[in-house]
């Protein structure tokens, strides 16, 4: 049921009991009904119940078989207005691609101390990798600790390259990653409760546009089947897929 947060997993062990909070918002959302991008953005802003200054998500569930590769969606785009969130980088280069990097703003840059530092130290004091190509073999050995988290640089996302600037740059000025789960589910962030409505509209026109325009050619019939919006801990806000009509 989308009227609940789709980016809390459903099902398995017993969901504990709403909050009064929680209630009260849903009783905002008419149960079924598709709201247009701009009454989403407000009723998302409306139905929003942490005390802190939340994250906005956009879920879309798309018309995809992932167990076939060539219907799988993975890259990264810079949003409009940003996340709302810093993001801490480490940089894995050596000599002018590691100073570039140190004038980007990365926040960790080195080479195998690092890699090293993440093996025999299990450190994960930053958010996001970047690393050269000379530096993915070396790196491979993290592979099942680096995956499952999230870490693992591709370059599909921007984050395996020679270009450690701009892929910095990107990063700090609010660059997110998306993927198809095994559900054909893309999530990610675009955004905080504190953001304007344009800003918000903005930022999740964009990553749409992406997402559309990445449409695989193999892909057959309807590609998008459900677009919501959740802030964090909040209901889902089931959006109008007219909304994305180009």
């Amino acid at each position: 049921m989308w009227e609940e947060n789709p980016l809390i997993p459903q099902g398995g062990k017993k969901m504990k009991k709403k909050s009064k909070k929680y209630t009260e918002a849903l009783s905002k959302l008419e149960k079924g009904k598709l709201y247009s991008l701009e009454e989403a953005v407000k009723l998302v802003k409306e139905t929003s119940v942490s005390k802190f200054d939340g994250t906005v998500e956009i879920a879309v569930r798309l018309n995809l078989d992932t167990k076939k590769n060539d219907q799988q969606l993975r890259g990264a785009i810079v949003l409009p207005h940003g996340t709302g969130k810093t993001k801490k980088v480490l940089v894995l280069a050596k000599g002018e691609a590691a100073k570039a990097a140190e004038s980007a703003g990365a926040d960790f840059v080195g080479d195998v101390d690092m890699i090293t530092k993440i093996e025999k130290e299990n450190w994960f004091e930053f958010d996001v990798i970047i690393a050269t190509p000379e530096m993915m073999p070396l790196l491979g050995k993290l592979g099942k600790i680096l995956g499952p988290k999230g870490l693992m640089p591709n370059p599909k996302t921007g984050t395996v390259t020679m270009d450690t600037k701009k892929a910095v740059e990107d990063v700090k000025k609010g660059r997110v990653e998306y993927r198809t789960d095994s559900y054909a589910n893309v999530h990610a962030i675009v955004g905080k409760v504190s953001f304007t409505n344009e800003k918000l509209m903005d930022n999740i026109n964009a990553f749409m546009d992406v997402i559309i325009k990445s449409k695989p050619q193999a892909a057959k019939g309807v590609y998008l089947k459900n677009v919501s919006l959740a802030s964090t801990m909040g209901p889902g806000v089931k959006v109008d897929l007219t909304s994305f009509d180009k």
